[in-house]
């Protein structure tokens, strides 16, 4: 129990599927699951999360979100009563309930139960509770860095990338009738759309991107601040190096000026090109401040968050996370500065 088949392991990005994780030397009998009822695959999934978690000898308490934030509530509140926290719903939920959980004690098991499930596909969680509960249970527990958010409002984390440009328009604009019908494919419809619209009718603005007090300029399609390397089982990476497990988050700022670069660009994330290129910055950092003119709709995780200015800083190992047996390696050292 709690290794991942092949194409388990596909899912994972080859520069996250070697970290090093600490087996739980604390059994598992009592779990908070929150549920998002709002998603429709975390509703049908939920009586089979039960069952597996029954089934494993675990008693399981159901708390129901009722209104966003209601999940961070509920596990502010109860929490400490449970040996871990599951989440059922999509990444939002998942992200209100990591950061309520933010260096305390309580591990989190994360329960595909949305569209995009960015943070379960980063992890290789299995997206039927079936084998997800019985995978977290005899599997690793994992410290991650989140992202936190500031502004005048509630704190709000992120564990996979936060941006401005093209990713918030993919999810402003995918209607959910079409999530529903086709799930993920439908991002990447709505993704590859904004970006020609971009290219084609230069529908690009202008960035002011503040990294630990560096300042760069540009015209951008998109740029965004991630902590996870890849995205969509693998299939894409935002730029070289990026560890969630580093203490410093990594801007990537992408400036096509014509359909070709456009075409460079995504060609290069596809076949993990780095190398150096006028149209794609990355710098890594703990602190940012991305501003834009004109204002620009921003997202994290697929939630939107609202227009620019966007502030954003780390919060090192903040997330403890359930997860599938990692293979063994050295930690990464924290503070990596790439330059």
């Amino acid at each position: 129990m709690g290794s991942l088949s092949p194409q388990d392991l596909a899912l994972l990005s080859s520069d996250e599927r070697a970290r090093s994780a600490a087996v739980s030397d604390r059994a598992i009998t009592s779990v908070l699951l929150i549920a998002n009822p709002a998603s429709r695959l975390g509703r049908r999934r939920l009586p089979r999360a039960c069952a597996a978690l029954q089934r494993a000898n675990v008693r399981c308490d159901v708390a129901v979100t009722e209104h966003p934030g209601h999940a961070s509530e509920i596990a502010l509140a109860r929490a400490a009563d449970y040996d871990a926290v599951f989440t059922l719903g999509g990444d939002g939920t998942a992200m209100e309930v990591a950061g309520a959980l933010a260096g305390t004690m309580r591990p989190l098991g994360v329960l595909a139960g949305g569209t995009g499930n960015l943070l379960a596909r980063a992890l290789g969680i299995p997206f039927d509770p079936r084998r997800a509960v019985p995978t977290l249970l005899g599997g690793d527990e994992l410290h991650i860095d989140l992202g936190r958010i500031l502004g005048a409002g509630p704190v709000r984390h992120f564990a996979v990338a936060a941006g401005v440009g093209i990713d918030a328009a993919m999810v402003a604009e995918t209607p959910s009738w079409l999530k529903r019908r086709l799930g993920v494919l439908a991002y990447t419809i709505t993704a590859t759309r904004a970006a020609l619209r971009a290219v084609l009718s230069q529908e690009f603005f202008h960035v002011r991107l503040t990294v630990d007090g560096e300042v760069f300029e540009s015209a951008a399609a998109a740029v965004m601040i991630a902590n996870f390397g890849a995205v969509l089982n693998d299939r894409i990476t935002f730029g070289p190096g990026i560890r969630f497990d580093d203490g410093v988050l990594d801007a990537c700022l992408y400036s096509p000026r014509s359909l070709r670069d456009a075409t460079r660009i995504m060609w290069r994330l596809l076949r993990r090109n780095f190398s150096s290129d006028e149209a794609m910055l990355y710098r890594s950092g703990r602190h940012f401040r991305i501003e834009t003119q004109p204002p620009r709709l921003a997202q994290a995780d697929g939630e939107l968050l609202g227009m620019t200015p966007l502030e954003i800083e780390v919060a090192p190992r903040a997330a403890r996370l359930l997860v599938p047996r990692q293979p063994r390696r050295e930690p990464s050292r924290p503070g990596r500065r790439r330059p």
